[in-house]
């Protein structure tokens, strides 16, 4: 999907929103400063969060509860090696019932639940290019119901 300029990446993400019910893992990819959590803040907005989203950078995790429903937030950046994700209690927050979105998830390869969709973001020229990819029979479902 071609993000031309940060509204349309607002625009994408309002579009996934409504379609995440049943999804409870998106990874995001992408170079440093290609907008994993400019995304993220989309998202949380549009499923209805008007507080101030800040980046997990520091605190690993940020937790949000929107309609009754948990969201996590992660940035495993400055994880040095994935066991280090024990420390976090996972089961915590991966609960089949809150969606958690998670950047840089291959810092937590091998303690990370199998994801339901993956968001690619790489530069294109001043804008994005996002790319969204199932790894679940959800997000499979969710591709095929998604109005590009």
């Amino acid at each position: 999907i071609d993000c031309p300029a940060e509204s349309a990446s607002v625009n994408f993400a309002s579009q996934l929103a409504p379609l995440l019910e049943a999804v409870t893992l998106v990874t995001l990819e992408g170079d440093l400063g290609a907008g994993k959590t400019t995304f993220v803040r989309a998202l949380l907005a549009a499923l209805g969060y008007e507080g101030r989203v800040k980046s997990p950078t520091y605190a690993l995790a940020e937790p949000y509860r929107i309609h009754g429903r948990d969201i996590f937030h992660f940035d495993l950046y400055r994880l040095a090696h994935p066991e280090e994700l024990e420390f976090l209690g996972l089961d915590d927050y991966f609960t089949g019932a809150s969606l958690c979105l998670v950047e840089w998830a291959d810092k937590g390869e091998g303690m990370l639940p199998p994801a339901d969709l993956n968001l690619r973001i790489d530069f294109a020229g001043t804008g994005r290019v996002m790319t969204l990819s199932a790894l679940s029979d959800n997000g499979r479902s969710i591709l095929a119901t998604f109005d590009r």
